[in-house]
């Protein structure tokens, strides 16, 4: 009872104290910098927990089959999700631009090659000054300034030269590895996230994480909603997003996007039950406790050990 009753004065507490907080920080203009500090820690609240031991409980010897498509600086090098779940992953890296290919740690499966929606030869612009930003599109300029980019750092926004890829798609790269199938799949490739996944062919990843460009600085990118509509025709809802970038609107310029099968049908439902231990772990891998168990007990998944464990996210 006392617990409960403590519990309760601090949030009365945090009521009266938060908005006289929040004046203050307006008065020193850094309240956007401290509400995005604690957006992103709020983001992974979960990784106090750590499910290894019942990762590998649920995997035995299994790996989670994984392509990162625009693998500049290796696996995971975004730190999406916590290093301690690296293990687990059987990842395929693919980068495109043979210098930094030849940085990247040397896996089992390891391509330079590019992606797209057919096999053809395509143009990458480089960016030799921010390596990160080159792209299959060019850098539109005229935007920089809805972009808050400086004009001092213009110069780092600059097609440094062009290279030609060789491109093909998804399914014939992973058909011509013996890839069966493909649990987890990564794409952040500066705008030709759309022309990839037009590429997936048969395969159904549990999971997707794409970087969607709300405001895109390159020219003629697809747009955003393209890229979602087409996730969703192929049975997949979105479950999470993490802004990325700034912009003079009050939306984000860019999003990490997570999606999954469709839990609420037929189709979403067989993929997830065939592959059940796998996406369990993939959920827990990216903090979504509480989705979790919903779907498991729609779905008749009956798991003891994640029970006790709460969603320290919506806390």
């Amino acid at each position: 009872m006392s617990k409960k009753l403590f519990s309760k004065f601090t949030r009365s507490l945090a009521k009266i104290i938060l908005p006289l907080l929040f004046k203050i920080l307006i008065k020193l203009k850094i309240n956007r910098r401290v509400i995005n500090y604690l957006n992103e820690k709020s983001y992974f609240s979960n990784n106090i927990h750590n499910f290894n031991m019942i990762i590998k409980d649920l995997l035995k010897d299994k790996k989670i089959i994984s392509l990162d498509v625009g693998a500049q600086g290796g696996f995971n090098s975004d730190n999406f999700f916590h290093k301690r779940y690296e293990s687990f992953f059987e990842d395929i890296l693919l980068e495109p631009i043979k210098s930094e290919f030849e940085k990247m740690p040397k896996k089992k499966y390891s391509i330079s090659k590019g992606l797209w929606s057919s096999k053809k030869v395509k143009d990458l612009y480089i960016l030799d000054n921010r390596l990160g930003s080159s792209s299959m599109y060019k850098i539109e300029n005229k935007n920089f300034d809805l972009h808050n980019i400086k004009k001092k750092n213009y110069d780092d926004f600059k097609i440094t030269r062009t290279i030609q890829v060789e491109c093909d798609t998804l399914e014939n790269v992973l058909t011509e590895l013996k890839i069966k199938s493909l649990d987890y799949l990564k794409i952040d490739t500066q705008g030709a996230e759309f022309e990839i996944l037009q590429g997936l062919g048969k395969y159904r990843p549990l999971l997707i994480k794409v970087e969607a460009h709300i405001f895109s600085m390159y020219r003629n990118v697809p747009s955003w909603n393209n890229l979602i509509n087409n996730l969703y025709n192929l049975n997949y809802v979105t479950i999470d997003w993490k802004e990325i970038g700034s912009h003079s609107t009050r939306a984000p310029a860019e999003m990490d996007m997570i999606f999954i099968q469709n839990f609420n049908n037929d189709e979403g439902k067989k993929i997830i039950l065939n592959s059940k231990e796998k996406f369990i772990s993939l959920m827990l891998i990216f903090g979504q406790l509480s989705l979790l168990k919903i779907i498991m007990q729609r779905l008749g998944i009956d798991y003891e050990k994640i029970k006790p464990f709460e969603d320290k996210y919506f806390n």
